[in-house]
Formats: C-alpha cells, sequence, structure tokens
C-alpha cells in the first residue's frame, strides 16, 4: 500500500515562491529588452552555447542546434569576429579594444569576466593564492558598463555555487556566503559543476549537484539576475567514464525546470588526449545533443514564457524523493514538466488543481504517448534522475 504525501505545488524550486506570476510575466518579456546591442528577446530564441571553441567549427556547432559561442581564446580577435559574423554566430566574450572598435562587433552580444574568480587564483611564483576578491568583479563589471551599458555583463562561477566542500576555492572553501557579493557583478550569472565525471565521492553521480546550483543562484540573487549554467559533454579528464546521453538529458532538464534560463555546453576533453572539440568527434554524444537542443527550440517560446503557480501539485511515494515541476500556458495548451531530482525511482500522482482543461489525456512530448486524465490526476513513474515533458491541451 502506498503512502502518498504532497512534496511541493507546482513551481521551479521547491515550492519556494521566488517571485509572483505578475514579476514573472514581466521578467519573461523583457528579460534581455535592456540592452540595445544584447542577446535578441525573441520567444523563440532560447541560449543553447558552447565554451571556448574555434569559431572555425561554428558552422558544425550550429548543425547540432548550438545558437552562441561563449569565450574565445585570446580574443576577441578581428578574425575571430569575422568568421563568427560570416557564420552568424553571436558570441559572449570579453571586453577588450578589438570588441568594442572592431566593424564586427555587432555580433557580441555580450561581455564577460574572466571564468571561475571563486576559485583559488594561480600564482605566477607557483602555487595559489585566494579567489579574486567580489568587490573586485563589481568594480570590473562598472567599468565593463561604464564602457558600454547597451550589452549585458556574463558572469560564470565555479562548483563551489553548488559544492560547499570544494577544495578548488582555497582559503575560501566552505564560504557560500561570498557567492551573494559576486553575483552583484553581473547582469547573466552561471556556473559549471560535472558530477557524471566528479573525481569526488560525495560529488560522483549525484546528478542534484546541477539543479542545486540553479536554485542557489535564483536564490542568492533574489531571483532578479538571468541564470545559466554549463553541462558536461565529454569525459573533461575522467579516462574511465562520460557523460551518457541519459545524464545530459536528464541535467538539462532539471536545469530548465530550475529555472536556467540558458545552457553552456563544456565540450573540452583534457584526457587521455587533448581535444577543444571532443562532442564533434563523438557520434553519439553529438547526436543526443543535437536532438535535445531541437527539442529546447521547439519549446523556446513556452520557456520564455511565464510560469505558472497553483495549478498542479506532485504526490509522490516517498518523501525522500524529490520531484520539481514547472508549468506553463502556450497556446492554448498547458505544459507540465517534471523532473526526479534524485537516483531512486518513484511512483507519483499529478494533480490538476483547478478544472483548466476539458481533455482526458496528456501527451508526453519526448515519445508522444498519450496518458489518461480520471479525476484530474495522472499517474506518474519516474526512473531515477528522470524527466517527463507534459502537454495537455485545449
Amino acid at each position: 500500500m502506498l503512502r502518498f504525501s504532497v512534496l511541493l505545488f507546482v513551481f521551479a524550486v521547491f515550492g519556494t515562491h521566488l517571485k509572483t506570476t505578475a514579476q514573472d510575466k514581466a521578467k519573461a518579456s523583457t528579460a534581455y529588452d535592456q540592452w540595445a546591442q544584447g542577446i535578441t528577446s525573441d520567444p523563440k530564441f532560447f541560449p543553447l552555447a558552447v565554451w571556448l571553441q574555434s569559431p572555425r567549427n561554428a558552422e558544425r556547432y550550429k548543425r547540432a542546434g548550438i545558437n552562441l559561442y561563449v569565450g574565445l581564446w585570446n580574443g576577441p580577435t578581428q578574425q575571430q569576429l569575422v568568421e563568427l559574423k560570416g557564420a552568424r554566430m553571436p558570441v559572449v566574450c570579453s571586453q577588450n579594444e578589438t570588441g568594442m572598435k572592431s566593424s564586427d562587433a555587432d555580433i557580441i552580444v555580450a561581455w564577460m569576466h574572466g571564468d571561475e574568480p571563486d576559485n583559488a587564483q594561480s600564482l605566477k611564483s607557483g602555487g595559489y593564492g585566494p579567489p579574486i576578491d567580489p568587490n573586485i568583479i563589481v568594480e570590473d563589471y562598472q567599468k565593463s558598463r561604464d564602457r558600454d551599458s547597451t550589452r549585458p555583463v556574463l558572469l560564470n562561477l565555479g562548483q563551489g555555487v553548488a559544492y560547499d566542500n570544494y577544495i578548488g576555492r582555497g582559503v575560501r572553501r566552505n564560504h557560500p556566503e561570498d557567492y551573494p557579493l559576486y553575483i552583484n557583478g553581473s547582469d547573466i550569472v552561471s556556473f559549471d559543476i560535472y558530477p557524471a565525471v566528479h573525481d569526488k565521492p560525495e560529488v560522483a553521480g549525484k546528478l542534484e549537484f546541477v539543479p542545486r546550483g540553479v536554485e542557489r543562484l535564483r536564490r542568492w540573487s533574489n531571483d532578479e539576475k538571468i541564470v545559466w549554467n554549463c553541462i558536461e559533454c565529454s569525459r573533461i579528464s575522467n579516462t574511465s567514464v562520460k557523460p551518457t546521453p541519459q545524464q545530459i538529458r536528464s541535467e538539462v532538464w532539471m536545469s530548465l525546470i530550475k529555472g536556467s534560463r540558458g545552457i553552456i555546453y563544456f565540450v573540452h576533453q583534457f584526457k587521455p588526449n587533448f581535444n577543444e572539440a571532443s562532442l564533434l568527434d563523438d557520434p553519439e554524444l553529438l547526436d543526443a545533443v543535437t536532438q535535445l537542443n531541437r527539442q529546447i527550440t521547439e519549446l523556446a517560446p513556452v520557456l520564455n514564457s511565464p510560469s505558472l503557480m497553483n495549478v498542479v501539485a506532485i504526490e509522490s511515494d516517498s518523501e525522500k524523493t524529490p520531484l520539481d515541476i514547472m508549468c506553463k500556458r502556450y497556446a492554448n495548451s498547458l505544459y507540465v514538466f517534471i523532473a526526479n531530482v534524485g537516483p531512486e525511482d518513484s511512483v507519483a500522482k499529478l494533480r490538476l488543481l483547478n478544472p483548466i482543461s476539458a481533455s482526458t489525456h496528456a501527451r508526453e512530448i519526448e515519445n508522444g504517448r498519450e496518458v489518461t486524465i480520471r479525476d484530474s490526476i495522472i499517474n506518474v513513474e519516474m526512473a531515477g534522475y528522470g524527466i517527463i515533458l507534459y502537454r495537455i491541451d485545449g
């Protein structure tokens, strides 16, 4: 006999009401509108980026559904901007003199800080010093805005966002209170952690660290900053394990359901040999990411629409099984996206709280399968780290 317990009412972050529907609607419609030369606010566009890749591969990444570059090695240079403009691939990059003055600078849609200032910084004399002071990041952010206020500024932080005990933070290990200060130096804030290939047992294989970081950035910024996050798409330095297509999909959708508004794929491989664009040489992962990007792009107008609150509730067979939900309404359909943010399978009931639809069926977007709605309830079986995307018409 299953004992069901209500875990949350619909919203992206464990039932925490981070913003009202009115605020959400305003953010959804104006997220990028304030920057004249920034990222497009077209609702059909959802940022799907790659980290620090050569412009010569831009066309190949476009075929995989990538629509944004983040970072340019020792750039931007004029040649890099020319190549990206030729490929119609917008870019987020450092703010240097070339980027400010180039006739091809219109391909630049945001500026960025140096990567992971929250981590211990290498010293010229050898070893590591403390992280960069958050006040310096805020000062640099203001200088960047003074030079150009027409584009947003991206700050990418390290895995300490989700993993307090990360040794790479050096003397600021276990000091999460630093992060709200860092966030003040950004318009868009992102972070990276790669649990599928992680080398620490407390993180390895625990995909929930990814949505945990998204939730924290939203909370630490009072939901006033645009939150993106990075996703592992290579073995990086793990010679025995690489992320599976299922893990990548779970990490991406857990992030989106938690409220991430942009995905940055990390595709570098460092061991056993270096490959900057390893995703392009991995048919299995490239096909999986291409399909995933196609699905997200098709759903971009839905993802960019306001989230709904108090529309459905989820009832799980276990209080230990965390289930997250995001609800959207678009084109006369209700979209309900569910993520199992844990490794254990779960049996759950999805309860429609209001007579919002006359439909007696919901359709799984992934495979087109119809499921019955009986007495306003959908019975749901969720695999560990499973994702189910429903559309209810009418």
